[in-house]
């Protein structure tokens, strides 16, 4: 084992999950003429003024405003607290010598669907978007079968959401005779996308072939293995079966291995934008719980964050997170004029505080949306979109959007002028998400009105060639090119990963899943692309004060990369995984080997 392996051993060992400072690993300060490291900040904890972990020798990039790349950190109660090329460990301190291993900023992801996956049944192998082929797929799903504590008998082993077959090589899911090769004593139950269809194995055809409930009865299983998504589909009965059947303890348990999965690919602080509540919300208590038609998009969105919150008073949790509140209620006929109308969204803003909450996890806006999307051609929709945009803007709210293409952002643009005029929101820093094919002009109107925007980086994965050869978008360099803070995310988990190293690769390159161009001309720097998952995604929380660069003061948040991501190929930039990820001061992944 290299030294630099073992000394992140050493660090692992020395449980600094929960320690503070402990006895030093030895490690060399590095060589050379030394930089005046930035001075200590002071501490949150009142305790000793000595850095309880002090990264050497490594080369980091800050991401500040002159994009500094420096040697050493020191960090204390959950903050940087000297960074610089002489950051003095001091007495007592953990030190770890980098051996010149890159270093970013942790990886902020503003647009995921994210406590989704924190409440996947079964015992989940989130890993499986990492695989390229059947055979990575199979090797994962034995690896959690192998793993200790053991999945109990009779307990799925499940991996959902993440994307599409086009992911693997053979462009489609195991084989019920495949998974059965790897993992014959336990059901499995593969899904895809956000509807199936799926797949699973013999003994989870057996339960899927007899189980029943008051609202659903089996499920319809191929030869091999396949679960029908469509109509009817399949798939999601068979999802609503399991998810009948989750305890709070397994939810707890999938909430844990969604964390630890960000954090193994270097996330660190998610923006959740929840999922799609159910239309009649409020109006039908019933309908927030499981249903056989939508078990992903109908979990209690209500209840669906209390696993995560148990976790964190426990103080368990092991990344950020930020909860934004989507509202789905469109026009509902029978609540009559719009005085009536949205009447979830009237009460959760009477009722809720935004930004409200502590380091590790707190409420955000209303969005995705505050209420469908509807164009003025749909008269009482489009009334109802609308008027959900004055209520956001009355209440002083932050609001948020998600529009793709330039007919639905100059809707959302003029009506965000209109909410300005009226009540003022420059001061309230509106979003747009998934900004793509926005104009110069509506970026710049965007900017007048204080808004940030999100960049989607997943087109990589169902984005194919235009027959006349033009981009399928982000137009990455002319939406940096305006100046405007422009995060970049992933939209995980359900249409596509939650690894942010895809998106960033699709922004440098334009390459979908298949190595074609879809978007030719559009390419940014790594420089670029790291950024929109650092400074500009911190800017879009709100939060550039605390997070987004390595600098004093600022959260403990880094990742330690397994390559340098400058100045490898595309593809190994592609490839590119965390060998340590740091949250607040505390180890959140540690691979140990590389």
């Amino acid at each position: 084992m290299s030294e630099e392996n073992n000394d992140l051993k050493r660090l692992s060992r020395r449980n600094l999950l929960k320690a503070g400072a402990a006895a030093g690993v030895a490690a060399a300060l590095p060589a050379g003429p030394a930089q005046a490291a930035q001075p200590v900040a002071g501490s949150r904890g009142g305790g000793s003024a000595a850095p309880e972990l002090t990264f050497v020798n490594g080369r980091i990039h800050t991401m500040d405003d002159d994009n500094s790349v420096v040697s050493s950190v020191a960090i204390r109660d959950g903050r940087f607290v000297a960074v610089g090329n002489a950051a003095n460990p001091g007495p007592g301190s953990n030190v770890v010598n980098l051996h010149g291993r890159t270093v970013v900023p942790g990886i902020i992801e503003s647009h995921t669907h994210f406590v989704s996956l924190a409440n996947r049944p079964g015992y989940h192998v989130a890993q499986w978007e990492l695989a390229s082929n059947v055979a990575g797929v199979l090797a994962l799903l034995a690896a959690r079968r192998a793993a200790q504590p053991e999945v109990p008998p009779g307990q799925f082993i499940t991996a959902m959401g993440a994307g599409t077959p086009r992911m693997f090589a053979e462009l489609r899911l195991p084989t019920l005779a495949e998974i059965d090769s790897v993992v014959p004593d336990r059901p499995v139950f593969l899904y895809q996308g956000g509807g199936g269809p799926a797949r699973t194995n013999s003994e989870g055809k057996k339960f899927f072939e007899s189980v029943t409930s008051p609202l659903a009865g089996p499920c319809v299983v191929g030869a091999d293995g396949t679960i029908a998504g469509g109509n009817p589909n399949m798939a999601n009965r068979a999802l609503y079966h399991l998810r009948i059947r989750q305890t709070f303890e397994d939810k707890k348990r999938s909430a844990l291995d969604a964390m630890a999965f960000s954090a193994s690919v270097g996330i660190t602080a998610v923006l959740d934008q929840t999922l799609v509540a159910a239309a009649t919300g409020t109006l039908n208590p019933a309908s927030l719980d499981p249903q056989p038609t939508d078990p992903l998009f109908t979990l209690n969105h209500y209840r669906m964050y209390d696993a995560w919150r148990a976790l964190h008073r426990e103080d368990r949790a092991l990344i950020r997170l930020q909860i934004n509140f989507l509202h789905n209620q469109g026009y509902i006929p029978e609540l009559g004029d719009l005085d009536h109308q949205l009447p979830e969204l009237r009460e959760r803003l009477k009722n809720q505080f935004f930004f409200f909450g502590d380091d590790m996890l707190r409420t955000g806006a209303i969005g995705e949306w505050a209420a469908p999307f509807a164009t003025p051609s749909n008269a009482n929709g489009y009334a109802v979109w609308y008027e959900a945009q004055r209520l956001v803007a009355k209440a002083g709210w932050r609001n948020e959007n998600a529009q793709g293409s330039v007919a639905g952002i100059e809707q959302v643009v003029s009506t965000y002028e209109a909410m300005d005029r009226e009540f003022g929101i420059k001061d309230l820093r509106w979003g747009l998400q998934a900004v793509d094919l926005a104009t110069p002009d509506q970026l710049a109107r965007l900017k007048v009105l204080n808004c940030g925007v999100s960049m989607s980086g997943f087109r990589w994965l169902n984005g194919v060639p235009r027959a006349d050869g033009a981009p399928v978008g982000p137009l990455f360099p002319q939406i940096i090119a305006s100046g405007i803070p422009a995060a970049l995310h992933e939209d995980g988990v359900h249409i596509a990963p939650h690894n942010p190293w895809f998106a960033m690769h699709y922004a440098t390159t334009g390459l979908n899943v298949l190595g074609q161009q879809i978007n030719a001309g559009q390419q940014i720097t790594r420089q670029q692309a790291l950024h929109g998952y650092t400074r500009a995604a911190a800017w879009y929380l709100n939060r550039e004060n605390e997070m987004g660069s390595i600098e004093v003061g600022k959260f403990a948040d880094l990742v330690v990369l397994d390559r340098d991501y400058f100045s490898v190929s595309d593809a190994q930039a592609r490839q590119t995984r965390p060998v340590l990820t740091v949250v607040d001061g505390k180890i959140a992944y540690d691979a140990g080997a590389v």
